[in-house]
């Protein structure tokens, strides 16, 4: 279920963060999309109900969602870093190289190898971030209709 903006709010206000009308822009641009977004888009969306936003409120609203594990900040190789509300339970990313796409999965069992390397490195593992980065189908298919010309 997705959080909405009043759930983002509250869980914004608890940890000490003023609920600006620039902030409710960025949560409502962040919350009504159903893709990642980088800050630029987010930016453009929120100055659509909020004209007084500056790029740096979203940049610093962004870091404070993410902070709080409410969104999710995918870094493409070369690209900006886009962002999208975080889904419940743990979850990681293949990002497209050519095009930025980015497709959700969460069917991967780490458990065997944080243990391992917990107890080879002596590290307490909190958390851990996986991306794959390669080339989606339509970006394929693109690539293979150039060859052909």
């Amino acid at each position: 279920m997705r959080p909405s903006e009043e759930t983002l709010a509250a869980i914004l206000s608890r940890n000490g963060y003023r609920i600006t009308p620039q902030r409710r822009a960025v949560l409502h641009a962040i919350v009504s999309s159903n893709e990642h977004v980088t800050p630029a888009a987010v930016y453009s969306r929120a100055k659509r109900t909020c004209s007084k936003i500056g790029l740096v409120t979203v940049y610093r609203t962004l870091e404070a969602l993410f902070e709080l594990g409410l969104v999710c900040r995918i870094e493409s190789s070369g690209k900006s870093q886009s962002y999208a509300l975080a889904p419940e339970g743990h979850h990681h990313h293949i990002v497209c190289s050519g095009c930025g796409a980015v497709t959700d999965f969460s069917d991967c069992n780490l458990g065997d190898l944080e243990r391992k390397l917990a107890r080879e490195t002596g590290f307490a593992i909190e958390s851990h971030r996986l991306q794959f980065f390669g080339i989606c189908p339509e970006c394929r298919s693109r690539a293979a209709g150039e060859i052909l010309k």
